[in-house]
């Protein structure tokens, strides 16, 4: 006899391409971000630390309102929802633990080379 998270799957089944597009979007908004994050940490003239913490404090606030705004709503409107670990999340995204952290690590690079530009370039 299935389980009910099987059950559950069955009902609305979860598409990889769907999975893949989702986790896409939020890539890409991440690192749109990260890129303003770095010109405004340049421009404001923030160094070492805090020009790390500004950047990780933002991304987990866009990660946020990502959630806020786009998840949650979906999340509460439908009333079938699967009953995993991963939760509502787990419906849109390959983990919740990828859906937070992993912003943080891809737009850092980004980050990096627009602070260090737009910080030269005020301060020159």
């Amino acid at each position: 006899m299935p389980s009910q998270q099987e059950l559950d799957l069955q009902i609305s089944p979860l598409v990889q391409e769907s999975l893949a597009h989702n986790s896409r979007t939020l890539h890409n908004l991440q690192s749109l971000t990260a890129s303003l994050f770095g010109i405004s940490a340049g421009i404001l003239g923030l160094e070492s630390y805090s020009g790390f913490l500004f950047y990780l404090v933002f991304s987990l606030l866009t990660t946020a309102l990502f959630y806020l705004l786009r998840i949650a709503p979906t999340a509460l409107s439908s009333p079938a929802s699967p009953t995993s670990k991963a939760g509502v999340l787990g419906r849109y995204f390959r983990s919740p633990l990828d859906f937070w952290t992993a912003g943080v690590t891809n737009g850092l690079a980004g980050f990096i080379l627009t602070w260090t530009l737009f910080y030269g370039l005020v301060r020159a």
